[in-house]
């Protein structure tokens, strides 16, 4: 690289001897290659890119097509300054303030670069579950933060300034935030966990274990937000939902949920009369799905009555208040068609007058 930067001047120098309009050539000529780069990209290889089926390299090109242009006439400029031969303070401002320039563009370059890359990440969810849509601004924010830091660090190096004292001021600043927001930071943490573990997602009837129980609507960095069945959102803190019990009744191998109708009947009932109206009214049900297939549970001798559970399923667990109440109705209602007596509690009650109790005192004493 130097000797062709030598060959170069000695060139020049042939050409034009006065240094000045050796710079002016410098510059028209770095310009001239940038204006051919241009071309070459614009007419051949963005042309070349334009009939592949991929997407990707198209922006990729559009990406770092503007930085390799004007870094090509950024160089030619630090050449031209550095052949006018200006005072030591000068040439260090005016290369420096070039090179910061450069700095900037493939700062900007680097970070688009990766947030596309990020998000063509995030497609492939079975390889890389912490990367999701939901977190994608985060991880745009932390490249950010990323390449800037990056960024502002090798421009310090380019002006000389020592580090050591930003270095430690930084560091008693991010202790002091870190106190400061320390269940922000906790809830930030637990929401990127949960979106990277998936004990639910949107749209799933989740119970928390203080008793809530809705459909996930949003998943977001600082909190879960939950809408009831009275319509009501309730707004959870991630810290307390990546540390609770949460029972999911949209997971399983399927998001269709059980149903129980728990029903007496007298004793002295006909069993198998009782156990085909359950079934006649669970199958004929429309809303109750076929398979799995609706099921009956003799479960124990009751105090008063046989206790008996239709099992059944609907396919979503919002469906399950609707379904029992009308599961509940059309149960009564067939019992009544076909007889069948649903009994209640019933106590004995014996009543004993003053005098029998008087005389049964007496009785026990005289035994004694």
């Amino acid at each position: 690289m130097n000797i062709n930067k030598e060959q170069l001047l000695e060139l020049l120098a042939q050409i034009a001897p006065n240094r000045y309009l050796q710079a002016v050539l410098i510059v028209l000529l770095f310009f001239g290659l940038a204006k051919l780069m241009d071309v070459i990209t614009t007419r051949v290889i963005k042309r070349w890119i334009e009939k592949t089926r991929l997407k990707i390299d198209d922006q990729v090109l559009d990406i770092f097509h503007k930085p390799v242009f004007l870094s090509i006439i950024l160089f030619g400029l630090a050449l031209a300054t550095e052949r006018l031969e200006f005072k030591e303070t000068i040439n260090f401002i005016t290369l420096g303030g070039l090179k910061t320039v450069a700095i900037f563009l493939w700062a900007a370059a680097a970070a688009r670069f990766l947030k596309l890359l990020i998000k063509l990440v995030s497609h492939d969810k079975s390889r890389f579950k912490l990367i999701q849509d939901q977190t994608l601004p985060l991880f745009n924010n932390l490249l950010i933060i990323l390449v800037t830091g990056l960024s502002i660090y090798i421009i310090f190096l380019v002006w000389n300034i020592d580090l050591t004292a930003w270095v430690a001021s930084a560091g008693i600043i991010g202790l002091a935030i870190s106190f400061a927001a320390k269940d922000t930071l906790a809830n930030l943490f637990s929401g990127v966990f949960i979106m990277a573990d998936a004990p639910y997602k949107l749209g799933d009837f989740i119970v928390l274990d203080s008793g809530e129980r809705g459909a996930v609507t949003n998943i977001g960095i600082r909190s879960t937000r939950l809408l009831t069945r009275d319509d009501v959102e309730i707004t959870v803190p991630n810290s307390i939902m990546g540390n609770t019990k949460i029972t999911n009744e949209a997971g399983g191998r399927h998001e269709k949920f059980r149903i129980r109708v728990k029903v007496g009947v007298a004793y002295g009932s006909d069993i198998d009369k009782v156990h085909k109206a359950l079934l006649d009214v669970a199958t004929n049900f429309p809303d109750v799905c076929k398979n799995p297939e609706p099921r009956i549970r003799f479960r124990t001798f009751g105090d008063s009555s046989l206790d008996h559970e239709l099992l059944c399923w609907v396919n979503k667990p919002v469906l399950r208040g609707k379904l029992l109440h009308l599961l509940n109705t059309a149960v009564y209602k067939r019992f009544g068609q076909d007889g069948i007596e649903i009994p209640f509690p019933q106590r004995d009650v014996h009543i004993r007058s003053a005098s029998e109790d008087k005389a049964s005192i007496d009785s026990y004493e005289t035994d004694r």
